[in-house]
């Protein structure tokens, strides 16, 4: 089954010089992977050089005009550039030329193009950001990130549904454990929108783990997490910034004297497992949960390792059919409960 991806090369810090690489590189190391390079196509194409024809029909270059700032309005983007290379990306899954779209842009502007036009899948209120993050079991999957800072105890049950069938699909794990992130394990913990909110995942048929606690992400108690887009995002920026603060440390207690420097030396392969454990390019795309179609939103800082493995994630939805998935779980739960499409 061929995948075909499209990618806003615009997006992000580095632009083409990352997004561009970084397409070449996923076409070489997945024969059944084709992409649409999106965006200024003359500084894309500056990009590609040679390696354009080695790919035949599988790269395509198609020109956007407009550019998406990192720090545009999300309704200006996406009413007042309806050329930019953001939008053109997403309208080519609209119009089926493409099964995923990929950015590296503002998160704001993607989520709120993406939902105007691709619109949600049924029974979902409102999309999620749901990304990976370490942990000592291997890899958690939290969600919401960002897009939504008040939610509902229904809204998180969607999230819980959706970040499930994310799971089984891109990890092929079945019916993984989900937990509510709280403020302490016990049931009468939590505002009433949390404590509302276990009660329906403990009553969806999800594999339902209870409350956790934010030390629980790190000791992997269960593969996924939900939360508000608030709490999500907090959580995640503080791991991020942990994950610098111990680099820095560690690089500067090695850098002490001589004997540090040597210790440092000696403990080499340590240090590059523990990089390479923690290192976020490893984890990086963010999926945009509950729409009518695959969109990732990478970091965007990302280099070109970082960006492909969001590219790779992105085709990996797509085989797996996890739209598919999700649709027929939240069919399952408004048939089950009676509910006539909605969640009560």
């Amino acid at each position: 089954m061929r995948v075909t991806v499209a990618v806003d090369c615009m997006g992000g810090d580095y632009g083409p010089s990352v997004t561009a690489p970084a397409a070449l590189a996923l076409l070489r190391e997945d024969p059944d992977v084709a992409v649409i390079l999106v965006g200024l196509s003359a500084e894309i194409e500056s990009q590609l050089k040679r390696d354009k024809a080695a790919f035949g029909d599988r790269l395509v270059v198609r020109h956007a005009s407009e550019v998406v700032g990192m720090d545009e309005p999300p309704a200006l983007a996406m009413r007042g550039k309806k050329d930019s290379s953001m939008r053109v990306a997403v309208d080519l899954m609209k119009s089926g030329e493409a099964q995923a779209a990929v950015s590296a842009g503002n998160t704001g502007a993607l989520m709120a193009i993406s939902r105007y036009v691709l619109k949600t899948l049924p029974g979902i209120d409102r999309p999620a950001i749901a990304s990976i993050m370490p942990s000592q079991r291997g890899r958690v999957y939290v969600l919401d990130l960002g897009a939504n800072v008040d939610c509902t105890a229904e809204h998180l049950l969607q999230f819980g549904i959706m970040g499930s069938e994310l799971v089984a699909c891109v990890e092929h794990k079945a019916n993984p454990s989900v937990g509510l992130l709280n403020i302490g394990e016990e049931d009468i913990k939590g505002n009433d929108v949390v404590k509302q909110a276990a009660e329906l995942l403990r009553a969806s048929g999800l594999n339902f783990y209870g409350n956790v606690e934010g030390t629980d992400i790190f000791k992997g108690t269960t593969d996924v997490v939900v939360c508000d887009g608030f709490v999500g995002n907090v959580a995640l920026k503080s791991a991020e910034g942990l994950a610098q603060l111990m680099r820095t440390i560690l690089r500067e207690e090695f850098e002490r004297n001589i004997f540090t420097k040597l210790a440092g030396f000696a403990a080499m392969p340590v240090i590059n497992a523990f990089k390479k454990r923690v290192d976020h390019r490893g984890y990086n795309g963010a999926s945009l949960l509950g729409l009518r179609g695959i969109v990732l939103k990478s970091h965007g800082s990302a280099d070109a390792y970082s960006f492909e493995c969001a590219l790779k994630r992105a085709a990996e939805e797509v085989r797996t059919g996890m739209l598919a998935h999700i649709t027929e779980r939240m069919a399952h739960i408004h048939v089950t409960n009676g509910m006539n499409g909605k969640i009560a």
